[in-house]
């Protein structure tokens, strides 16, 4: 079997943290506030800043694009996000607060120039080798000019390939039958992630108890609500496939450079570990799933 579905996999765990800290960052939220979002809570700010490559996007297209979310939740902000900002202005805005947070974090991490320029080539080698046939996040982050600051560029590159990894997520669930909701269920049900952190993604305990029962009845859950090695091996399979989905960029990289890479973000990694504004406990269960290559 191929090596790089696995460095796809070590990767990942390199590249998310420094993509999702646009989210939590406080830059990230006066840039937002100076736009008129409203910062009391993130999602107004998560949805312009992660929907903006797409254009106006209207509900469906964010909800087909984000699988995961209620699509009653993202009409509570989409496209009301749009008559706050325009896509551009928005665009615009999320550089300045990534140029910002990555001024920080590559000073905190001690990076030079030099090492900061090499990573951001090698990611970008990675990015622009990253097929997007029906990835549409992916695509839409692509189509943005890149930047020429080399901590911008290597954040629009990780932010290409954390995209383009995520739409072949979709693909691999969608290919096991996981439908949205039943995506959350299924990972909450094998330890992954707790229930409770997948408060935010707007489901009511209602719809989570119906694809429970979806679930059960496919033998998935047992009747005392654990899951069964059905469950177990069939998020098993969804990991290793979107893995496989995941590996192009890297095995165009080559796995030296790739490892040369991330060892250049190991101290950017400590930097966005040590700024404390990542939720200790997320919902992509980057720590938790341990998926064996042979």
């Amino acid at each position: 079997m191929s090596e790089y579905p696995a460095v796809a996999r070590r990767m990942w765990r390199q590249l998310e943290p420094v993509h999702a800290i646009l989210y939590f960052a406080p830059e990230a939220f006066e840039e937002a506030a100076a736009l008129g979002y409203d910062t009391d809570s993130r999602w107004p700010s998560y949805f312009a800043w992660r929907t903006a490559p797409l254009g106006a996007a209207g509900p469906e297209l964010v909800a087909a694009t984000f699988y995961s979310f209620s699509p009653r939740m993202i009409a509570r902000y989409v496209p009301a996000i749009w008559s706050t900002a325009a896509p551009g202005k928005v665009l615009d805005a999320r550089m300045q607060a990534v140029d910002r947070i990555m001024t920080g974090l590559t000073r905190a991490a001690g990076m030079s120039a030099a090492q900061l320029a090499e990573a951001a080539g090698l990611a970008r080698q990675a990015a622009e080798n990253a097929s997007t046939a029906a990835r549409p996040l992916a695509a839409a982050n692509r189509d943005l000019p890149w930047p020429d600051a080399p901590h911008l560029a290597l954040w629009h590159a990780i932010t290409v390939l954390r995209e383009h990894r995520g739409d072949g997520h979709l693909a691999a669930l969608l290919t096991y039958d996981l439908e949205p909701c039943e995506a959350l269920v299924s990972f909450a049900a094998i330890g992954a992630v707790p229930k409770a952190n997948f408060k935010g993604r707007g489901w009511t305990s209602q719809e989570w108890s119906a694809a429970h029962d979806r679930l059960a009845a496919r033998g998935w859950i047992d009747p005392s609500g654990r899951p069964t090695d059905r469950a177990r091996e069939g998020r098993d399979d969804v990991e290793r496939m979107t893995d496989r989905l995941a590996a192009g960029p890297w095995r165009a990289l080559g796995r030296s450079r790739a490892e040369r890479l991330a060892q250049l973000l190991n101290p950017l990694l400590g930097a966005v570990s040590e700024a404390g504004l990542l939720p200790r406990h997320g919902t992509s269960g980057i720590g938790a799933v341990k998926v064996a290559y042979p």
